[in-house]
């Protein structure tokens, strides 16, 4: 029996005899520190109990804060044992009246119970998962989204009591600690949370998060929705605006994703329930404005638009740790960091000008945002050539430019995903909604008549273009065609799946920077990183990320509603074959799904060479989600049980398969702002959910 004050009673049955193990969720400080315990049962008794047979390990007694049955089993190949469980708030007094089989609850009812579920869970799959997919994509569909659902998990954390703990009782003591997460005293986490890697050490982390609320947005949007709202709750953003990164260090900087994947969310529940939750929007755009703010205030150190802020996500991506201190001096600009910033810019425009539809007053938020992109976009790439700045005329690609203490510069030509991002910073305007935000348009040509610096070399908002569309992006024709050309060639970024964080380029031509007697070097590293680079534990230098290679296909399916059928482009480069800019985002999802799907021996490149997963009829149609893919061949690489935003993958899958017509899906979304759907209108819309997510992911 477990007894909570708020929860009350709940009890554990289970079937047959078998043991109960308890602990305390306590600290092993005598493992970890060299320390006492203060208690005898701490958080891994169990674990000594079962693994090193310990038994004194855990509680006698049988009383603690963690308990588990011990079932010990012996299991021939081909079998099978069934355990039975039962967690209820009946207590044993009253189990003879409401369960049959004379008050056992684990009678024939039991797996009546069970079955049902089954068949719900079948029927729940089959609604959500296209038709068009073969039977082992909606396998590794389903595998993905329920992998996304079994990682939630309750997350207990109140920093204040934690640094008491700690020995630091009030902010006066904490001034002169170096102790992690002291600048966060206000936060006390108590929620459910959806966790990037559940099984080996539970932990969230927010740009993670904003990845997981698209694809968690497919089978629990409700969920969805709570996950983006308690990053912005009082209780875990900080007051000074910024997101937490993750447990051990909060004030680390994730990249500003928050954003997006709240309109990706808004827009999913507006396509599945006819209407998008504008409450929801308001909300956490209002809270969103302080994180922008402490971007604009933190992470520009010199104030003129230009963005770093360490690793943003991307660990060892760079030649030098990001976060820390340069051997040079000085400091990194950022091209990632600068390309964030006119992301984040341009998805908040995209908030404000759906709040602005809905509520005038809100045209001027959508200016605002309109200007921070141009003063971002004039910093990327101003007028004139640039001897220092992140745009290289003559590779046409984007690199970090490391600015030293004299005011000298250098670029840091490593082509990496770095030089990719600002393919990501684009959005695009509908008629309908320049007709009805004329105070909006009404800036926009102030600015083109005034600010003409500003607006000389942008693709012009102020005009119609191809469909009577307007575009915002940071690459004109002529630089997207430099840059795709660089991305989509097979012996750079474009693997067989999917595109690589750094180009094959620096396999045999790695960038080398000699300072002060030392060596710095990136390789192409396909797999697992050859040192644990800055501290990481990961690998960015040349395997393929889900949540980088989902950005870019959105740059290229906004870019595409701009351009249509009149833009096409070598893919891969130098093969011959012209595809269209939506064309070239099915190739990379498609690309992207065969990591996990069977080719046609049989194997699937997720699982490399273990032929145990690859040949085992037990095995090898049980997927593993892994943190990142080989760059060469797919195998799963990091953490091997991480769902995670690989999850992404179901999201991705879905949209290839159910997305054909790209103006037939575009049009029946943006219809809507003509006015709300009718009811008998929203069953069309639950069946294309994603039909409308995907292609319109750059628009309101």
């Amino acid at each position: 029996m477990a007894s909570h004050p708020v929860l009350g009673k709940r009890y554990l049955y289970i079937s047959g005899d078998h043991p109960l193990l308890f602990t305390d969720n306590e600290t092993n400080t005598a493992r970890l520190f060299g320390t006492p315990n203060a208690n005898p049962y701490v958080k891994d008794g169990i674990n000594e109990a079962v693994v090193a047979g310990h038994s004194q390990a855990v509680n006698a007694a049988q009383t603690g804060t963690k308990a588990a049955p011990h079932f010990q089993l012996i299991l021939g190949p081909g079998q099978s044992e069934v355990i039975r469980l039962r967690l209820t708030e009946i207590d044993p007094q009253t189990l003879s009246t409401t369960y049959p089989d004379r008050g056992n609850p684990f009678g024939s009812h039991f797996d009546t119970v069970m079955q049902a579920r089954q068949k719900e869970a079948d029927a729940f799959y089959a609604r959500i998962t296209p038709d068009s997919l073969s039977a082992d994509a909606k396998n590794v569909m389903r595998q993905a989204l329920a992998g996304m659902l079994w990682s939630k998990q309750f997350y207990n954390y109140d920093v204040t009591q934690w640094l008491k703990e700690h020995g630091l009782a009030d902010r006066a003591s904490l001034q002169h600690s170096s102790i992690r997460n002291k600048g966060w005293f206000h936060m006390a986490n108590a929620d459910i949370i959806s966790m990037p890697d559940k099984w080996e050490y539970p932990w969230y982390a927010a740009w993670d998060l904003a990845f997981h609320t698209v694809a968690l947005a497919m089978v629990d949007l409700d969920f969805a929705k709570d996950q983006l709202e308690l990053m912005l709750d009082e209780r875990y953003l900080h007051p000074n605006g910024q997101l937490p990164a993750y447990e051990w260090n909060f004030s680390d900087v994730n990249p500003p994703v928050h954003a997006w994947a709240l309109m990706r969310v808004y827009t999913i529940e507006r396509a599945l329930r006819g209407e998008g939750d504008i409450a929801f929007l308001k909300d956490a755009f209002h809270k969103l404005m302080l994180n922008f703010t402490w971007w604009v205030n933190r992470k520009d150190p010199d104030g003129k638009d230009v963005f770093g802020g360490g690793f943003l996500g991307l660990d060892n991506i760079g030649i030098f740790d990001r976060s820390s201190p340069l051997p040079t001096g000085g400091h990194i600009e950022q091209s990632d960091g600068t390309a964030w910033m006119a992301f984040y810019s341009l998805t908040m425009l995209q908030i404000a000008v759906e709040l602005a539809l809905h509520d005038p007053a809100y045209q001027s938020m959508a200016s605002k945002f309109f200007e921070h992109f141009l003063w971002i976009y004039n910093a990327m790439d101003p007028l004139g050539a640039q001897a220092d700045g992140l745009w290289d005329d003559e590779d046409g690609f984007f690199y970090d430019v490391l600015r030293l203490p004299d005011g000298q510069a250098q670029r840091l030509k490593v082509r990496s995903l770095v030089g990719l991002l600002p393919l990501a910073a684009c959005t695009v305007l509908l008629p309908d909604q320049v007709q009805r935000l004329p105070e909006f348009m009404e800036r926009v040509n102030w600015l083109y008549e005034h600010r003409p610096q500003l607006v000389g070399n942008i693709p012009a908002l102020r005009d119609p273009g191809p469909n009577n569309r307007r575009l915002l992006a940071i690459l004109d024709e002529t630089k997207l065609r430099r840059v795709l050309t660089t991305m989509l060639d097979e012996s750079e970024f474009l693997s067989p799946f999917g595109i690589r964080g750094i180009s094959q380029i620096h396999r045999e031509h790695p960038y080398v920077l000699n300072v002060a007697g030392a060596e710095y070097r990136v390789d192409y590293l396909p797999g697992e990183s050859n040192t644990r680079m800055f501290g990481g534990n990961s690998n960015w230098r040349g395997p393929i990320w889900f949540p980088m290679n989902l950005l870019l296909i959105r740059g290229l399916v906004t870019l595409y509603a701009y351009y249509g059928d009149e833009f096409t482009i070598e893919c891969p480069t130098g093969s011959g074959q012209q595809m269209t800019l939506w064309q070239i985002s099915q190739e990379l999802s498609l690309r992207l799904s065969r990591i996990f799907l069977q080719d046609a021996d049989q194997r699937r490149p997720v699982y490399g060479g273990l032929e145990k997963f690859q040949t085992d009829p037990h095995w090898r149609d049980y997927i593993l989600f892994h943190e990142y893919f080989h760059g060469d061949n797919g195998a799963g690489l990091g953490a091997s049980h991480q769902t995670g935003w690989t999850g992404l993958v179901a999201w991705i899958m879905k949209t290839s398969s159910s997305v054909t017509d790209f103006e037939a899906a575009f049009e029946m979304l943006s219809a809507r702002q003509k006015g709300p759907r009718s009811p008998s209108n929203r069953s069309q819309a639950r069946e294309s959910e994603v039909s409308g997510s995907l292609p319109v992911e750059g628009m309101p």
